[in-house]
C-alpha cells in the first residue's frame, strides 16, 4: 500500500538514539578529543599519525561501553516488522563501526537490508552515506524517508533531496529542526504513513 500510493520504496534509520537507547556525553566527548565545532569524524581523520588513532581509540572506547549498555528503543521490532510486510526496503547508515553496529544487531535479532557504517568514509552530517545507499538500492530521493534523533540526521537528508524526515524526540531533541516531522514513537512513524498514503493524489 504505501509503495503504491505514497511512492515510498525506501527508509533509512539511524542506529545510536533511534533503533538502540543509550546516552553519549557528547559535550564531554568533545572536550575530551579537542573537536570544539563540527563533525567529531571530520575532525579526527584530518588529523596527522599518530593522533588520529589515538584520538579514534578513545571514541572506541566510549562507543564500546554505550554499546554494552545500549537496549532496544521500544517499537522498533515490529515497526520493522512492518515496514518490511509493506514491501518497503531499509537501511541502517551509523557513524558508529561495523564492530558495535554488528553487536546490536546481533543482539536484538534485527536485520536490515543494506548497512552503511563509518568504515565506508562517508559520514552524516553529509549527504554521501545517504546517497550512497540509495545508488545502491536504486531508489530516488522523493521515494525515501530518514528515521533519526538529532540535526545530523535531517541536515543529511535535506542535502541528499530526502523531505520525508522523521525525528524521534528526546530530552537532549535541539530545536532546530525545522521541516522534519517531530514525533515520539515508531507506532507514530507508523500512523503519519499509513494517513499520508490514503491522501488523494490527484490535484
Amino acid at each position: 500500500m504505501l509503495k503504491e500510493k505514497m511512492n515510498l520504496k525506501l527508509v533509512i534509520f539511524d542506529l545510536d538514539g533511534t533503533v538502540v537507547e543509550n546516552y553519549y556525553d557528547w559535550p564531554s566527548i568533545r572536550k575530551e578529543l579537542g573537536v570544539e565545532a563540527g563533525s567529531i569524524l571530520a575532525y579526527l581523520d584530518g588529523l596527522p599519525e599518530p593522533q588520529r588513532s589515538e584520538k579514534y581509540a578513545l571514541l572506541e572506547e566510549h562507543e564500546r561501553r554505550q554499546t554494552e549498555k545500549a537496549v532496544l528503543k521500544p517499537g522498533i521490532a515490529p515497526f520493522l516488522k512492518w515496514l518490511k510486510a509493506t514491501g518497503l526496503a531499509t537501511a541502517l547508515v551509523t557513524n558508529n563501526n561495523l564492530t558495535n553496529t554488528q553487536l546490536l544487531l546481533d543482539r536484538f535479532h534485527l536485520s536490515f537490508d543494506l548497512i552503511l557504517t563509518r568504515e565506508s568514509g562517508l559520514h552524516k552530517p553529509t549527504a554521501a552515506p545517504f546517497l550512497k545507499v540509495m545508488d545502491d538500492l536504486g531508489v530516488r530521493p522523493e521515494e525515501t524517508a530518514v528515521i533519526g534523533d538529532t540535526h545530523y540526521d535531517l541536515l543529511a537528508a535535506r542535502e541528499a533531496g530526502v523531505k520525508l524526515v522523521f525525528i524521534l524526540k528526546s530530552s537532549t531533541t535541539p530545536g532546530d529542526l525545522e521541516g522534519a516531522a517531530l514525533v515520539e514513537s515508531f507506532e507514530q512513524i507508523r500512523e503519519k504513513l499509513i494517513k499520508l498514503s490514503e491522501k488523494d493524489p490527484s490535484p
